[in-house]
């Protein structure tokens, strides 16, 4: 508990009929039940599941922090409001007269199981009304104090994208709690595709929010981040289509509210793809920078991508996945499937800008976590680099030769800027990955048989180390480009394989069958689930250029700290 010089208020309330000792300070709200109280069940929030059973101990306590504060309220308790209204209460109440109890109720987040939050409250009450509106007032103050709660809020909800639930999901569990924490909201259902990233280009007046939320899943969130950075480079003069400027960071925060089919962002920066967790994220106030890279192809840029980019084996999933839309979430099992049995490999060249200088691998024990220190490390790092390269462009690593170069035929060339956690794979593709450190992890799958192949895939889903294998690489990189080997044009769409005619003819006819020796020449990127129109490309990280109303992936709480009966 904190020194009594810190406290802004502390009195004697009543919690559900038991005296306790309350405080406030400018960090903790801290109630403790005073051991002359009679013995009562202990407190327990509604809607919380103890991660630990609790400790017999006579002094109950319980300590939220100031920040975690949703809101608070003030109300009116009766005397024996609990009981039943019959003619014995009435004599009572006629004979006390208007003997009222004031009390207010602090509404405020819960840790629940696998890094869910939820809302919480605690009723205090008062024996004098002049203390309930000051501990109200107080609180109150507290709050509005945190300059990093968001006010207003632009919200855009996707009502076609997983199950259609996005817009229902909102109203009903997001709505209410936003309300509740007094942020006012401008509320827009999209109608097309790319409409959010449409309206933020061009229409939005960015200046009157604090943040932008979506509704809906990954590929909604693309659609934001796209409408969001291009407009800030149009702002800062920057030219989106140049691969060697540096792109200005944006200073409003995003929101994810998870409604999709697939919900990777959402699971790998909070834990969890449950959007009241997510919406008390936001609430809150919390802030989570993430890497984002830029993709282009001859100076012409393509797309952002914030957490996979996927050639040959993911690529063709995405592909072959399209064209059975109407066989649902269950068309990415058929597809990855169909592509594991066909066993395409391409040919190309690899070349990476490895990241130097840096803590971490990524074949490291160590995952990103809330509060990151490699994150914090590395991202300090890459903006001192760029501070330097502002003033000597002639440091720039790129121009000093150390770039490296790999030829071969590859079945998967994976670029995982975060974990790419989910549901299905709880490691991720690259387990080490961090979301904010200005590099991305290369994995090169080279050319193996299906058996081995399968090893590699079912990994994803074990603790062995997936990359503890001879046909694979994996290097942490700045920048990397890739050059299909039959790739002679500007546009990837007009291939020239320089076969003879009937070859060509089988081509087109046994294109998912390499057993006949006529394999396709050419995959196709998937970037965060959207399909790219050309396979040469170039990217470049750009780290720290967006941030979440996110905290990143708490760990566990500290068994020791159960020693101290006001841990958290």
């Amino acid at each position: 508990m904190e020194r009594p010089g810190r406290l802004l208020l502390q009195s004697e309330l009543r919690v559900r009929n038991a005296a306790y000792d309350v405080s406030l300070s400018r960090s903790l709200l801290i109630w403790k039940r005073r051991t002359s109280s009679p013995v009562y069940h202990p407190f327990r929030p509604r809607f919380c599941v103890p991660l630990f059973p609790r400790r017999p101990d006579p002094g109950v306590c319980h300590s939220v922090p100031v920040s975690e504060i949703i809101s608070v309220r003030e109300e009116e308790e009766e005397n024996g409001s609990r009981q039943r209204d019959d003619g014995s209460w009435k004599k009572i109440r006629e004979r006390e007269g208007k003997d009222c109890r004031q009390a207010f109720t602090v509404l405020y987040v819960e840790r629940c199981r696998q890094h869910r939050w939820r809302c919480a409250e605690v009723t205090f009450t008062c024996s004098d009304e002049a203390v309930c509106q000051h501990w109200v007032s107080s609180i109150r103050e507290q709050l509005a104090s945190n300059t990093s709660r968001p006010k207003h809020l632009l919200v855009y909800i996707n009502p076609y994208g997983g199950k259609r639930q996005g817009k229902r999901i909102y109203e009903q569990k997001v709505a209410p709690l936003f309300t509740q924490a007094g942020i006012s909201t401008s509320v827009i259902v999209t109608e097309y595709a790319n409409h959010a990233r449409d309206h933020l280009k061009m229409e939005a007046e960015l200046k009157k929010f604090d943040g932008v939320v979506c509704v809906g899943g990954d590929g909604m969130f693309s659609e934001i981040i796209h409408g969001l950075i291009w407009r800030t480079q149009i702002d800062c003069g920057v030219d989106p289509n140049s691969t060697e400027e540096a792109l200005s960071p944006c200073s409003l925060r995003i929101g994810i509210i998870p409604a999709g089919s697939t919900d990777c962002i959402c699971f790998a920066s909070v834990g969890t793809n449950d959007p009241v967790t997510s919406a008390l994220h936001i609430i809150v106030g919390d802030s989570q920078p993430l890497d984002v890279c830029s993709v282009h192809h001859n100076n012409m840029f393509l797309r952002y991508s914030v957490s996979l980019l996927g050639y040959g084996f993911y690529g063709d999933v995405l592909s072959d996945s399209e064209r059975k839309r109407w066989m649902g979430p269950a068309r990415y099992d058929f597809s990855g499937l169909k592509m594991f049995l066909t066993h395409h490999y391409y040919e190309g060249t690899v070349s990476y800008l490895p990241a130097k200088g840096i803590i971490g691998t990524p074949r490291d024990a160590t995952r990103c976590r809330s509060g990151c220190v490699i994150c914090q490390h590395n991202g300090q790092l890459n903006s001192e680099r760029s501070e330097k390269y502002e003033m000597d462009e002639a440091s720039d690593s790129e121009s000093s030769g150390e770039w490296r170069t790999i030829r071969g035929k590859f079945l998967a060339i994976n670029a995982a800027s975060m974990s790419c956690a989910c549901p299905r794979s709880p490691k991720g593709l690259s387990p080490a990955a961090h979301l904010a450190d200005g590099t991305t992890d290369l994995i090169l799958v080279r050319k193996c048989s299906r058996f081995n192949f399968l090893r590699h895939l079912l990994r994803h889903t074990s603790k062995d180390d997936q990359f503890d294998l001879t046909f694979i690489e994996v290097h942490r990189v700045r920048r990397f480009r890739f050059m299909p080997r039959h790739c002679q044009s500007d546009s990837d769409l007009e291939l020239d394989l320089h076969e003879n005619s009937k070859r060509q003819i089988f081509s087109q006819i046994c294109k998912d069958h390499p057993a006949c020796g006529c394999a396709p020449a050419y995959s196709s990127w998937n970037c965060d689930g959207e399909i790219l129109t050309h396979t040469a490309i170039d990217v470049r990280v750009h780290g720290q250029l967006i941030k979440l109303f996110a905290r990143g992936i708490e760990e566990l709480p500290v068994f020791e700290d159960l020693s101290n009966p006001c841990a958290i």
